[in-house]
């Protein structure tokens, strides 16, 4: 038999073989109704024989193995806990146990002493502040709590606090004790803004702006970049605003002329502003884009305290 007859039998067989496999895969199915029917016609005994020799023609996948999925509680600090515990007790007496503060005090921390303070005494505190706090152990905890005595005068309470495994309540374990102050931090200098601003565009757009921020005299937006929103402050604080100094850290603010268009520099300025009360030096860091030929408030900081650059 000549080479192309073989290869013509060949491609002729293959699809009569997967016709032949199709109308088996077929018999087969109709025969497995059929026994199905018999089956239930037979009773429930023989329906599960009949279930049972049904061929499988499915595989299922397999199940996906689930993942597991750990949240651990984030320890949440007790500070604020502290802080109410220390009020209520600095506000207390152990002469009226049935007082607000007292009862307060005792559903906080179940084994602390009230104070016992004299009856002329102005041991309540103006205001309590966590400062601090620190984890010791697993739920163990140190806050550092502030109190403003009505003399002036601050007093530092160390108070232990223990918290549940989820870190969503709290117990004052001890009475408080009265510790040192936090030590102020040596701040690093820094020469971000090394450049003194001379009076001229520049320190008059500041003012101008902050006057109109500060004290509601004239409009905010007119100072305003293109695209930035700010709101001036209501109601205005202030009646007048005068520029003290003004720091910058690129050359391009201190120059003479206002820069090209959409040169960017950033500043702190330092005013006075004032009020029926007296003189309040604040300080604002700013930064400001160049538009045809004049300079333009592009966004203002949180505030900058130290020469070292915005916060």
């Amino acid at each position: 038999m000549s080479p192309g007859k073989q290869a013509s039998q060949s491609e002729a067989a293959a699809p009569m073989a997967a016709g032949a496999r199709l109308e088996a895969m077929r018999r087969r199915v109709r025969f497995s109704r059929v026994a199905v029917w018999t089956a239930i016609a037979a009773g429930p005994i023989a329906l599960g024989v009949a279930v049972a020799s049904i061929p499988a023609t499915v595989e299922a996948a397999p199940a996906a193995k689930s993942t597991a999925v750990r949240t651990a509680a984030a320890a949440i600090d007790p500070g604020g806990y502290a802080q109410v515990f220390v009020s209520a007790w600095l506000r207390s007496s152990a002469d009226d146990e049935t007082s607000a503060q007292a009862r307060l005090v005792q559903s906080m921390a179940p084994d602390v002493d009230l104070p016992n303070p004299a009856v002329d005494a102005q041991s309540a505190p103006q205001s309590v502040s966590a400062v601090r706090s620190a984890q010791r152990a697993d739920g163990a905890w140190a806050v550092t709590v502030a109190a403003q005595l009505p003399n002036g005068s601050v007093r530092y309470y160390a108070v232990p606090v223990a918290s549940d495994r989820t870190g969503s309540s709290f117990t004052v374990t001890g009475a408080p004790g009265v510790v040192a102050g936090p030590a102020r931090a040596e701040l690093p200098k820094s020469s971000s803004y090394a450049m003194t601003v001379p009076e001229g565009h520049l320190s008059s757009a500041v003012g101008e702006f902050l006057t109109a921020y500060l004290t509601g005299a004239g409009e905010v937006d007119r100072y305003l970049a293109p695209g930035v929103k700010l709101t001036a402050v209501t109601p205005p604080p202030y009646t007048s605003v005068s520029v003290k100094q003004v720091l910058a850290v690129e050359e391009a603010a201190a120059a003479e002329q206002v820069a090209a268009d959409d040169t960017t520099v950033r500043v702190l300025v330092r005013v006075e502003a004032r009020d029926a009360a007296g003189r309040w030096p604040l300080a604002y860091g700013l930064t400001l884009k160049a538009r045809s030929t004049r300079w333009e408030v592009a966004a203002l900081e949180s505030g900058a305290a130290q020469d070292g650059g915005a916060r």
